[in-house]
């Protein structure tokens, strides 16, 4: 199963629950050599859900690291996820535990 690094929305229990249909169960892990910025985010259907204008993202930022959680997900909740995350790009990284785990990034770095 993939796994998934969220620094943002997708630890939210009532984004959980429309994106996956279920809350997810997480554990702490870190990503190194990156800082958290915003994005604006401007899809309707994002918006209604997290009910946040702005969403925090990831940039690289050696010496700096996120905190955030890793889930475990099906290929087709990973694609759920996908569809939730449109103003970002997914990537996989290896977090501090040595987990490789997609995030999502910015579209244009």
């Amino acid at each position: 199963m993939p796994h998934l690094f969220s620094y943002g929305t997708l630890q939210l229990p009532s984004v959980q629950l429309s994106s996956f249909n279920r809350l997810l169960t997480g554990t702490a892990d870190t990503l190194p050599n990156y800082t958290l910025g915003t994005l604006e985010i401007t899809d309707p259907q994002v918006l209604a859900i997290s009910n946040q204008q702005h969403h925090p993202i990831a940039i690289p930022s050696p010496g700096d690291s996120i905190t955030g959680m890793v889930f475990e997900l099906t290929e087709q909740e990973l694609q759920q996820a996908d569809r939730y995350e449109v103003d970002y790009t997914r990537e996989q990284v290896t977090l501090a535990s040595g987990i490789k785990a997609w995030i999502y990034l910015p579209k244009n770095p």
